[in-house]
């Protein structure tokens, strides 16, 4: 079979691989294609190290179930599904408590195991969701990543009528976007890319404009340098922030700033299993609204999947590589 593999800083190959066995407890899933995002270009350009090269990235995937191990109930051969692409240990202290993405043992398929960026891969049936028939893959590439945006809308508590600032339009700035639209939150977005601000505008936020602050919610999700104090200094007393953008730079507040601001401050690492994923969906069902694939401007096959990740770094959307 067919994967992509790293091979070196921002040097991609698809190679023959050989294909994977289905254990007892897992599927084997035919993939359709794979959604690419900030961590994955991270990897891609070296700013975060693979754990070995050849590397296979990619973590955002859907395709079709095409075996099923012994022990594995209420998944069948033929299902279409989406993957949940952190594998908990659902035994720890913080699985047990409901804080799956506080595990100390999470694999995080694209980063500490191999991707999914591949013809065929084995996913342990826990992790594999069932959709409902005849989805679009573009919808279905954007539910890993729309699960990080609803989870980090709950965490908030952010509740309709409200308004915040969503600082950064990439794909997980865009879900973001347009899960607090549909929630009923006036949103703001900041962003220097005019084609992405156009796209947020199009979902139903509205730019940033000058003097526009003392907002009670703030949303990082670019992990640019300076934006979450940029962010922290237009919250209102009271405010929250949350941080989903990865960026190792100081915030550039004091703390006597947050203290005397009395801010929240929420780190949103990416879902807790299985309530959020579930209900990213559920949102996708019969008779609802939710359009994942509206926040996507590109495709690519596999076999340019090195113009997919150059791409993807100043698309106007999400990019997802079509492995059908």
């Amino acid at each position: 079979m067919r994967a992509v593999v790293l091979t070196g800083p921002g040097a991609l190959s698809v190679v023959s691989v050989p294909e994977p066995s289905c254990g007892p407890g897992d599927v084997l899933v035919r993939m359709r294609g794979t959604g690419l995002c900030g961590s994955d270009l991270a990897v891609y350009a070296g700013r975060r190290p693979a754990p070995y090269l050849p590397w296979i990235l990619g973590h955002e995937g859907t395709g079709r179930i095409v075996a099923v191990g012994a022990e594995v109930g209420g998944l069948r051969a033929g299902q279409d599904v989406v993957i949940e692409p952190d594998y908990c240990c659902l035994a720890c202290a913080a699985c047990l408590a409901g804080r799956t993405s506080a595990c100390d043992s999470r694999a995080a398929v694209g980063l500490t195991v191999p991707g999914l960026l591949s013809e065929y891969v084995v996913v342990p049936a826990t992790f594999a969701w069932p959709v409902p028939p005849g989805l679009p893959p573009e919808d279905l590439v954007c539910v890993e990543p729309g699960t990080v945006a609803r989870a980090a809308m709950r965490r908030s508590g952010i509740a309709p009528g409200q308004s915040c600032l969503v600082s950064g339009a990439g794909s997980q700035g865009l879900l973001l976007c347009q899960a607090l639209v549909e929630h009923g939150v006036a949103v703001f977005v900041q962003e220097p890319n005019q084609a992405r601000l156009a796209r947020a505008c199009a979902l139903g936020a509205a730019p940033l404009l000058p003097g526009r602050d003392r907002l009670p919610y703030f949303f990082e999700t670019s992990g640019a340098p300076g934006v979450v104090e940029q962010g922290l200094r237009r919250l209102a007393r009271h405010g929250t922030a949350v941080l989903i953008g990865m960026n190792t730079d100081p915030l550039g507040v004091s703390p006597r700033d947050v203290v005397a601001g009395q801010i929240t401050l929420i780190g949103s690492m990416v879902y807790d299993h299985p309530g959020d994923f579930a209900g990213t969906v559920a949102a996708l069902g019969p008779g609802t609204k939710t359009r994942l694939g509206a926040v996507v401007s590109d495709n690519y096959p596999l076999e340019d999947a090195q113009a997919a990740f150059v791409a993807a770094s100043s698309a106007s959307g999400k990019v997802w590589i079509d492995l059908s």
